[in-house]
This record gives C-alpha cells, sequence and structure tokens, in this order.
C-alpha cells in the first residue's frame, strides 16, 4: 500500500504569487491531489484558494501555521476549519536552540497547544530542520525534544534537513514510529545552502525512508529552491515517487 503525495505549497510561492489558480490549476493537471499549505497564501485570498481546491477536489491535509495559543487561537482554528485540515505543522528556528532551557520552553508551547488542537479534531506536529539534529550542551537537540514533548505531540520529519545535518532520515522516522505522520520529501546534495534537485536525482535513499516510515500517513514533496525550472521538478518529483511504487496520487 503506498502513500498518498502532496505539495507544499511554499515550493510554489514565487509562480502563485503572480498567477495562483493557473498554478494550482498546473499542479492539479499533473497528478497532484493534495497540497499542504501556508497560514498565509501569496496572490489570492483564503476564500478564494478554499473555493478553487473544492472546485479542483484537491485535499488539504495539513498547514504550516502558528501554534494555536493565545491570539493565534481563534484565527488558526478558522484556517483549519475552512480547509478541513487534519494536522497543524509549526516549527521554530535555530535561535530558539542555542541551550536546553530554551528547547524545553518549545517543548512547553507544544505541550500547551496539543490539547487545543485536539479538542478541535486536530493533530499537532513539529517540522524539523537540520539545527534540531546538532548538539546543544552536550546533547543532541532533538533527543531533548523527545524527552519534554508530550506524546501527543507528533512530527512533520524533513527527510533532506535530517541527512543534512548528518543522520539517517530512516533511523529517525523509524524511531519514531506513528510520531511522525507526515514526511517532507526532497532531494538534492544534503548541504545546507545548495539548491536542491527533483526527488530521485539527489542523495536520499527514499524507498528506504519509505520502508521504515511504519507511521506516514502522507509524502509531502517540498523544494525550498530549485538547480532547475521549479514546476518541472515539482512535476518530476511526482513521477519518480508514483514509479517507484512509494506513493500514489
Amino acid at each position: 500500500m503506498t502513500l498518498p503525495i502532496a505539495l507544499q505549497i511554499y515550493t510554489v510561492r514565487e509562480q502563485t504569487g503572480r498567477d495562483f489558480e493557473g498554478t494550482i490549476r498546473r499542479l492539479a493537471a499533473m497528478g497532484y491531489n493534495a497540497l499542504e499549505t501556508t497560514f498565509e497564501l501569496p496572490g489570492t485570498t483564503l476564500k478564494r484558494a478554499a473555493s478553487l481546491f473544492r472546485e479542483l477536489g484537491l485535499q488539504i491535509p495539513a498547514a504550516h501555521t502558528p501554534l494555536p495559543l493565545g491570539k493565534n487561537q481563534k484565527p488558526v482554528l478558522d484556517y483549519a476549519r475552512q480547509f478541513g485540515l487534519s494536522w497543524l505543522v509549526s516549527m521554530h528556528g535555530p535561535n530558539d536552540f542555542k541551550t536546553i532551557d530554551q528547547i524545553r520552553h518549545i517543548c512547553d508551547q507544544y505541550n500547551q497547544a496539543a490539547p487545543v488542537a485536539a479538542q478541535h479534531g486536530l493533530g499537532l506536529a513539529y517540522h524539523n530542520h537540520w539545527w534540531e539534529f546538532q548538539m546543544v550542551e552536550g546533547r543532541l537537540a532533538f533527543d531533548v525534544m523527545l524527552e519534554h514533548l508530550d506524546p501527543a505531540v507528533g512530527f512533520e520529519i524533513d527527510t533532506y534537513w535530517v541527512q543534512t545535518a548528518g543522520h539517517d532520515p530512516a533511523a529517525v522516522v523509524q524511531r519514531l514510529g506513528d510520531r511522525a505522520p507526515l514526511l517532507h520529501i526532497k532531494d538534492g546534495p544534503a548541504t545546507a545552502d545548495a539548491p536542491m534537485v527533483a526527488v530521485g536525482q539527489g542523495t536520499l535513499d527514499f524507498p528506504a525512508i519509505v520502508a521504515a516510515a511504519s507511521g506516514a500517513r502522507w509524502l509531502i514533496v517540498e523544494l525550498d529552491r530549485c538547480a532547475t525550472d521549479m514546476l518541472a521538478a515539482v512535476e518530476q518529483s511526482h513521477r519518480y515517487l508514483v514509479q517507484e511504487g512509494l506513493g500514489h496520487a
């Protein structure tokens, strides 16, 4: 049984900023029938985007949003209802990972947000970059997170950034099991600054990663930047995942 494929809309932010509707229609024609969205959608309004997604039959399983706490709680939950989300995904930057106390503080925030999300039928996941897999005060930051996060908080594992940090993404997703329902799929040389390439044309071993990801529910293609034409790489990524029997449209 293969996993469904989505595209993180951030990948095509330049294209949607110029022509939102045309870009989304082109993605649907490529075979993408699901998107992961961002809290702001350049080139459109939330109402127009939701209408277009419904017209094209596009699922929106997850979105990158602020945590549903404080002043953000109502707008985030309203957004989730409008797009029919299953997961909220948030992240923190490298300056928040300088000390173990900072990491504990981040975990406390997610532990507060998880029951709020759950009360509204939503899962909450943390999206990693490479800094969560670096040493902080003699400990791996990710291990500190696992120690302090409530088990209700899941992960959207960005497999590329795990490998960029020098770790094995297959081992990470295997360790997490059901706590890693969402996988970000991107490819390239696995260095912090180099442009990325279409999935299947870089250094990551996606058959091994997907085989190890027993709890994964979605493969979400995301290219932060690309060495080639972005839309061509997005289409090639989808084709690779389908042809290799890793995902389905």
